[in-house]
Formats: C-alpha cells, structure tokens, sequence
C-alpha cells in the first residue's frame, strides 16, 4: 500500500501503527518520526512564518478573507506518487491544507491521468474521544490494528489520572496563541482534567477563545502553560516581550512554555506525552520535571 499522510498528527498516526515503510509523501510539517523527513513533501505555506505572533496572526486572517488556501498541494508530486491511501484533515484551515482542496486535487489527477479510487481519509477530530477513534480509522483504512494502539494510549492516560484524583487541583489556563491571546480549546480542556488541574476559560470540544491581558487576569490562573500552535520552545522563547506581559498580568502563575509543535497540538499519538508534560507542570510535587527541550518554567 502507498500512503500519503498530509497532516503531521496522522503521519505519527500511520508511523505508530508502523506502517512507517508504506508512507510514499507527507506535508512540509510533517517531521516525526525523524526517519520519514526523507520522504517528499507534497504541501507548501503561501505565508510567511519567521515573523512574529502577531504579523503571522495578521497574514493568516487575510489570506482567509481572501477565500485562499493558506497551504498549496504539489500535483504533480501527488501523481507521480501514485497513492492509494491519502490522510488528511477537515477540522482548521490554518493547520493544514484543506480536504476541500485534496479533494479538488484527486479530482484533477483522476480525470487527466486516469488514476484509480484513492481513498481519501478525513480526520476532524475535537475531543480525545474523536482523536482515539481516528486512529481506529486511519488504522482500518491502511489495514493495521488501530485498536490496540488506542488501548495502550488510554491506559497510560487513565495511569497517569488515577495518581492525581486525590491531590488538589489547580487552577490551569493553556495558551494556544500569543498575540492575540488564544486559550487551548477542543481536547486541552480534558487533557488539563486528565493531569489533574481545572481547566479555566475553554470548553472542552469547543474552539480556542481570544482573550486580553484583563480577561487572563481575571481568570486567576494557579498555573500558564504557553504552547503557541507550531512553536518550538525556542521560537516561543524569541516571543519575550509578549510572555513577560503574561507573567506581569498574573505575578501569582507559575508560568511554563511548552512546545506546542511537538506535543498538545497535534492529535496523534503524543497527545499521551503531552499530558504527561502538563502533569508535571501543574504538579511538580508528583511528577518528574518535564525535559527542557519539552517544557521549561520562565
């Protein structure tokens, strides 16, 4: 089997699974497992992503309200691959290229090359109940045994929860953005519960909330755990101005920056390493402290 993983949490997926051999082509983000980078990158961003929170914020929402795709598909790359399997999302237009837009693409090849059914699988998934059933499925569309694999997730989240229900719980905001400030939405909240924290301003399954300094400040967090979508640690780091103006709005938080490319915003596999990294931020009294190529207090 031939597969074409367009989403990097569902490449993580595919790997997992391990059927790592039969991936043929992946996004330009997709880099984990390290073995697959070699494989050819079939998607390409239209905005620039070296400049700040805030400008990368800007070009994004006017590429939106121009109706444009933010990411470009190789065509041509995607035919020559010949895939039958592609794996892609239906869930945010700003993390990876669009199902509309695979869909478009499939149809273009299929009627010039006269290519075969590629079946094309779409995750959409909001909650952790959504991400474990996604694994079931991409595993049922490559043939592989989704359903072990998402056993052994949730027993290792159901050990790490069962240490903390006795503990006290603090009081937790995720930061999905900088500039504007966005909380962690759709499985964050969960995750927060799951380490053993209350989960502040976000609904579990719902979007990620724009917020002021103000509001974050009135939401009296205990702990902030940072995690701008795509950032590595050191890229959230370059952002200092904007985490000092956190920490200077709740002087009380035990603030952490996290890597948000990594872990917490891709539903995959990691989501499990991901609680573990808020666990230990939220209960540094119970858990070891997290890598610091991982999360680090500032």
């Amino acid at each position: 089997m031939r597969i074409v993983s367009l989403l990097p949490s569902a490449t993580e997926i595919v790997c997992a699974l391990g059927a790592d051999a039969e991936l043929v082509g992946r996004s330009h983000e997709c880099d984990f497992p390290e073995a697959i980078t070699d494989r050819p990158a079939l998607t390409a961003a239209r905005i620039m992503t070296g400049t700040s929170s805030l400008e990368i914020d800007r070009a994004v929402r006017d590429v939106i309200e121009n109706a444009l795709s933010i990411y470009s598909v190789d065509e041509a790359q995607l035919a020559a691959l010949a895939p039958d399997v592609i794996v892609t999302q239906d869930l945010c237009e700003v993390c990876a290229v669009s199902l509309d837009d695979v869909r478009a693409a499939v149809a273009r090849l299929a009627h010039r090359k006269g290519i075969d059914a590629i079946q094309i699988v779409s995750l959409s998934p909001v909650c952790l109940a959504d991400v474990m059933t996604n694994i079931v499925e991409v595993g049922a569309a490559i043939g592989r045994d989704g359903q072990s694999l998402r056993r052994s997730l949730e027993a290792r989240m159901h050990a790490l929860s069962s240490r903390v229900t006795a503990r006290p719980r603090p009081r937790v905001v995720t930061l999905e953005w900088l500039a504007p400030l966005m909380i962690g939405g759709t499985w964050m909240p969960e995750l927060v519960e799951l380490a053993g924290g209350i989960a502040l301003g976000a609904t579990a399954g719902g979007p990620a909330p724009t917020i002021d300094l103000a509001k974050l400040r009135a939401l009296a967090p205990d702990v902030i755990v940072a995690k701008p979508c795509g950032f590595t640690i050191a890229r959230a780091l370059e952002e200092r101005s904007l985490l000092t103006e956190i920490q200077a709005a709740v002087p009380e938080a035990r603030v952490y920056v996290t890597d948000g490319n990594a872990y917490f915003n891709r539903p995959g596999p990691r989501l499990v390493e991901s609680l573990e990294i808020l666990a230990a931020c939220i209960h540094p009294e119970l858990f070891p402290t997290p890598n610091p190529f991982d999360a680090i207090r500032i």
